[in-house]
């Protein structure tokens, strides 16, 4: 039950309390002072209902204070509306999604790392077995046979309304699930591989992209993405720091890229497909992105961040 729910139900408790008593809470001082002419425009309504609010916040939340955990965790629509505006030279003038080949870390530094352009490079993968072995039976036999299987289940996991619960649920949807056989239900999801044991196996098929700045450090949770035709990612922006890579193992993707909105009268929206062995490196922080399996085979992407 969310916070709204909850505090209606209290509400509506305390109604039920005045009613039964016959009680009037208009009476109380603290409203028919609301409803004097004029109040609203007085500057102590505000230091009162500042006050009112606090004290709510600090009693409703107290066992989060002592437990150390944050008071309250800003949701999502909230902290991107509060975020502050980007400048728009990162997508001034950008009109498309350039593919590139063959380019040093210096001159991928220079031109792409930390300039907030997207690009995609086409050669990236060419040296990774993870094309040719990654599939959702591969993933669950790593999963679900690694000693320390139940750490999976600490690792952040996007079910993407798919009803699934975690990782190991997921990874047992039924075969005829799995081979999209008609009547089953589509499937879709992303996971960060933070168990260290399965990191190591799966790190074996790929590696840290050629391109990247020799001076630049890969983040050390990678994050998969899988799921079949018509499915993926709804159009929003991530709450990150720093720019990202996601290699296309398997099918293919839409991305359909636009301007933050103080930018929209300076910068255009547009679209691009990453097929497969193509890698898109993007500030998802910075731009706005949907994406959308293409038809054909299931998508398998991996990625990460970069300093």
């Amino acid at each position: 039950m969310d916070t709204t729910e909850i505090a209606k139900k209290r509400f509506e408790k305390f109604l039920k309390k005045c009613r039964d008593k016959k009680f009037d809470p208009t009476r109380l001082p603290s409203v028919q002072e609301l409803r004097k002419d004029g109040f609203l425009k007085s500057w102590k309504f505000y230091l009162k209902l500042l006050v009112i609010i606090c004290v709510f916040l600090i009693t409703y939340f107290w066992k989060y204070i002592n437990q150390g955990e944050c008071l309250i965790e800003m949701p999502g629509a909230m902290s991107k509306a509060f975020r502050p505006p980007e400048s728009c030279e990162f997508c001034r003038g950008v009109t498309e999604i350039k593919r590139i080949s063959n380019i040093t870390p210096e001159q991928f530094e220079e031109d792409y790392a930390y300039s907030g352009i997207p690009v995609i490079v086409t050669d990236a993968t060419q040296n990774w077995t993870a094309l040719d072995v990654f599939d959702f039976w591969y993933f669950k036999d790593v999963y679900m046979n690694a000693k320390r299987k139940r750490k999976s289940l600490s690792c952040q996991f996007f079910p993407q309304k798919t009803g699934i619960k975690n990782l190991h649920e997921a990874l047992s949807i039924p075969r005829e699930r799995v081979n999209y056989e008609t009547g089953t239900e589509p499937w879709y999801f992303g996971w960060s591989n933070c168990n260290v044991e399965v990191a190591e196996v799966l790190r074996q098929h790929y590696g840290r992209p050629y391109f990247l700045p020799d001076t630049s450090e890969n983040n050390a949770v990678d994050w998969i993405f899988m799921g079949g035709p018509g499915l993926g990612l709804n159009m929003h922006v991530d709450n990150v720091r720093l720019p990202s890579w996601q290699a296309q193992l398997r099918g293919a993707k839409q991305w359909i890229l636009a301007p933050p909105p103080e930018c929209y009268f300076q910068c255009k929206s547009f679209d691009t497909v990453v097929k497969k062995g193509e890698i898109i490196v993007i500030d998802t922080n910075k731009w706005y992105h949907q994406t959308i399996v293409a038809p054909g085979e299931v998508s398998i992407t991996i990625g990460a961040e970069y300093d």
